[in-house]
């Protein structure tokens, strides 16, 4: 929505405004399109501008010269919020429990940082006085979406702008002329051919050469990772340590969440680990290919999942793997914060109390494959699962269980023959 008011005349120019809005937090990048929504707000509707930047792990290079970049535009100041422990604690760890996984593929990297984002957003709205908020997302794609369902669930008074939706502007070169209009400088940043977004969990790469699908990806568009085919020629192997589901160490070093999962994203990515080409299903029914880099997110999601086969028995596994698929729908489609996903989170965090003990892994030129798996509560007995004869298994007994499991075939096969 945008505002709920009804078109006003500005008693400065005499324009007729889309509506009347106080002040208004941007979700700001410092790009190009970012950089000419701060005028256009404050000429489409009489307010301030406050910029926001959150550190998802996306780079320094991202955030150096943000504050001149954002008052040149207009805004009266920028917000910078370091958000990267949080987005691993309470975002990206919860979906690696849960074991969710997009379209059998994707890890979700930016589906889970929108919503740390925008509930930083309310956040600053509410510190700042703010009556709206906005963001630079396209109408064709799936974070407008994600953006604003958080809105929704956590200020629902809250005013919406998506500018993409309502402006004339319509690509790079209306937004240059409208940026040189109005006196903003544009970015000298070099326009690369590729749609990226990147956070501390992944980096994905779209449009280009990649709208093809039939077309493979060229190696230099890689950020993250080595061609495999060039990785070191010798395995590397690293022991995962996990409590109750989630990841705690590196090679017997505790580490904080961000910090582990930037450890492993370096680790993962000089042995070429991690790369997914697929085409998705977006939330708003297109088709759409992209090609994702998650080092660190592969690694970990391989150890929870190796550790699992021990800590849960096959019931438990087969319910969690059925939630996981709707987990996951409703991470990528911005239900963050539905309470369907947090009543299955509850879920999650329930049975995998258990899930406690480490993981032994073996890097290799693009591969990741388990050679060990310890876990106090492990379900695994060696003297009941060994092929030599048992006090608690015997064999013997196996007749009788395979007459009453395949006794429905049994009859079925006496009907068809007559007996």
């Amino acid at each position: 929505m945008a505002s709920n008011t009804e078109p006003v005349t500005s008693a400065m120019d005499g324009k007729v405004l889309r509506g009347k809005l106080n002040k208004v937090v941007l979700a700001y990048s410092g790009g190009l399109d970012t950089s000419v929504i701060v005028p256009w707000l404050r000429e489409n509707y009489g307010c301030e501008v406050v910029c926001f930047t959150a550190d998802v792990g996306q780079g320094l290079q991202e955030l150096e010269g943000l504050e001149e970049k954002a008052k040149a535009s207009g805004a009266s100041q920028l917000v910078v919020k370091d958000l990267k422990e949080e987005f691993v604690r309470d975002f990206i760890f919860p979906c690696l429990r849960a074991g969710a996984i997009y379209e059998r593929k994707y890890l979700l990297g930016t589906s889970m940082a929108r919503p740390v984002i925008a509930k930083a957003m309310v956040d600053v709205a509410r510190e700042v006085g703010a009556d709206a908020v906005s963001h630079g997302c396209t109408g064709k794609g799936n974070d407008q979406v994600r953006f604003e369902l958080t809105f929704f669930a956590l200020n629902p008074e809250l005013n919406v702008v998506a500018p993409w939706r309502e402006w004339e502007i319509t690509g790079r070169e209306d937004a240059i002329e409208y940026a040189k209009k109005h006196n903003v400088p544009v970015p000298v940043t070099k326009k690369s051919i590729y749609s990226r977004d990147r956070n501390l969990w992944h980096l994905s790469h779209e449009g280009d050469i990649l709208e093809d699908p039939a077309n493979e990806p060229k190696e230099d568009m890689y950020m993250m990772s080595v061609d495999p085919q060039d990785a070191p020629n010798q395995p590397e192997y690293v022991k995962i340590g996990i409590t109750e589901g989630l990841p705690v160490s590196l090679n017997g070093k505790v580490l904080s969440p961000a910090s582990l999962l930037s450890e492993l994203n370096v680790v993962g990515g000089r042995h070429g680990i991690g790369r997914v080409d697929m085409v998705e299903n977006r939330l708003v029914g297109m088709k759409s290919r992209g090609v994702y880099e998650t080092p660190g997110g592969t690694i970990l999601f391989t150890a929870i999942r190796e550790l699992e086969s021990l800590t849960l028995d096959r019931e438990t596994m087969q319910i969690k793997d059925i939630l996981a698929l709707k987990y996951a729908e409703l991470v990528y489609a911005g239900r963050w914060f539905d309470p369907l996903r947090e009543s299955m989170d509850a879920f999650m965090k329930e049975i995998t109390k258990t899930t406690t003990g480490s993981v032994t892994l073996k890097l290799f030129k693009g591969s990741v494959n388990v050679t060990g798996r310890e876990s106090p509560y492990s379900l695994y007995r060696e003297d009941i699962s060994s092929f030599e004869s048992g006090k608690i298994y015997d064999q013997a007994d196996a007749a009788g269980f395979i007459r009453l499991y395949g006794l429905p075939m049994r009859v079925r096969a006496m009907l068809e023959k007559g007996i």
